[in-house]
């Protein structure tokens, strides 16, 4: 007999919370019928956003989890951690621990994510630090991105577990047979690139994985593989000036296109066009990004989040749960006994 998957939301956090985490949370309800949400938050707060609504959701599928704090953008992760115990994303995580929830969602204050995660969850056996993978498209396929974040400064034996969990999440939830694997460097020579790229190349080149050698800028959307390998300062750049180029290319043509009539006219005539290259960058559609090595499913979504891309974060959430993502980042982890010797087929929780 099936079994629903319970994901905990972290209602509070986001740029225009409680708004669109509860909306959101509607919609995915509706869209996922498999689903259980359990949102973490100042439950008066809440129910009033659910009463604007005129929401009132299956209570069978739907739960609130009081929380009294939450994490301002102007917290340190530290600080978040250590005097905001009682707030909704660390909360959220409790949940996740004790297995009280499958997976959770927060768009909440990034640093706090990834520090509660890594105290409360642990690490995956054989995994030093995780990493956000974030999905990126092109004109043909779709590529991992990872580190998108999580991690300021990396060491080469980092960047290794990034790309061997980059491609069991590009294999299993992204379908890509034997995912092509890729270093961000400065150049395509083995030789390029700062100290730890060149050292990384020597560890990547030896896994068990489809590495196929440094990418570099232009090829990430001309020749794009499956899954760019980074550290999180550079993959946080990588993303956020991708989006707020696809963003600014679109107000550029609208403007251009309004400017006469045979313009406009031309405009109505590709205007499906348009709306399928929109669809394909508009960062909505991707929800969320997975905190991969964490020891249970952890997904970020942008602060920025809509209702939309809330509901699309949690539908990641659920894939992978049902993909059983974990247990196949520690197997692949335990096949590089020879460079991660601390690596173990099977850890203690590995959800």
């Amino acid at each position: 007999m099936s079994t629903s998957t319970k994901i905990a939301l972290d209602a509070m956090g986001g740029d225009s919370a409680l708004a669109s985490t509860v909306a959101g949370a509607i919609e995915a309800l509706e869209k996922f019928p498999d689903i259980e949400l359990i949102l973490v938050g100042d439950q008066p707060r809440i129910e009033k956003e659910l009463a604007h609504l005129g929401a009132s959701p299956d209570p069978k599928r739907f739960s609130i989890h009081q929380a009294s704090q939450v994490v301002e953008m102007a917290d340190s992760a530290t600080d978040a951690l250590r005097k905001k115990k009682d707030s909704s994303i660390s909360r959220a995580v409790d949940l996740l621990a004790a297995g009280g929830a499958d997976a959770l969602v927060s768009a909440g204050h990034t640093g706090a994510f990834v520090a509660a995660a890594k105290v409360k969850l642990r690490m995956l056996p054989g995994i030093d630090r995780p990493g956000i993978a974030t999905v990126m498209p092109t004109e043909t396929n779709l590529f991992l991105l990872i580190d998108a974040g999580a991690n300021v400064d990396s060491e080469p034996k980092h960047l290794l577990q990034f790309g061997i969990m980059g491609a069991v999440y590009s294999r299993e939830v992204l379908g890509c047979h034997n995912p092509r694997v890729g270093l961000m460097s400065i150049g395509s020579e083995a030789g390029k690139g700062n100290e730890l790229t060149r050292e990384a190349y020597k560890e990547l080149a030896q896994a068990k994985i489809n590495f196929i050698g440094n990418v570099e800028g232009h090829d990430l959307f001309n020749k794009p593989v499956d899954v760019v390998v980074c550290d999180g300062f550079v993959g946080n750049v990588i993303l956020k000036t991708s989006e707020s180029l696809a963003g600014a290319i679109f107000s550029w043509l609208k403007r251009e296109l309004k400017k006469d009539l045979v313009r406009q006219a031309g405009a109505m005539l590709a205007k499906e066009a348009f709306y399928t290259i929109r669809r394909r960058t508009n960062t909505e559609e991707y929800g969320g990004m997975p905190l991969l090595g964490v020891n249970g499913i952890c997904i970020k979504a942008h602060g920025n989040s809509t209702p939309k891309a809330i509901k699309n974060a949690i539908r990641v959430a659920r894939e992978a749960v049902t993909q059983k993502v974990n247990p196949l980042i520690v197997r692949a982890i335990a096949q590089h006994e020879p460079f991660v010797p601390e690596a173990i087929s099977d850890g203690k929780r590995a959800t």
